[in-house]
């Protein structure tokens, strides 16, 4: 039997575990380099910040841009697919402001 797509499973599919969202909020307002992304989210590792780098740019929400200079200089940038989801990343930054106390309490006890 076929099964149905349910829209809200294929986004979170995307977009889901701790980091894909916070990479594309840090890249959404220009092009990023690696040693700046690892900077802005510590404590990813760069082991988890290249694979989580490598599963948007397969699924076309980021492109990498290698300049191929000494030192090497690659930046990644949002595509215009990873762009249209710029409004619910903002939406949730927006929730998570607005509950800050609520959110906090709710994470600490976990």
């Amino acid at each position: 039997m076929k099964q149905s797509f349910c829209p809200i499973h294929g986004v979170t599919r995307l977009l889901g575990g701790k980091w894909k969202m916070p990479l594309m909020f840090l890249i959404k307002s220009g092009p990023m380099r690696f040693g700046e992304l690892k900077r802005a989210l510590e404590p990813i590792t760069e082991q988890m910040l290249t694979k989580q780098l490598r599963e948007l740019e397969k699924h076309n929400i980021i492109e990498r841009n290698d300049h191929r200079t000494v030192p090497p200089k690659v930046e990644y940038y949002l595509t215009d697919f990873g762009k249209s989801f710029s409004p619910i990343i903002l939406q949730l930054q927006e929730l998570g402001k607005k509950h800050k106390k609520k959110i906090v309490s709710v994470t600490a006890e976990e």
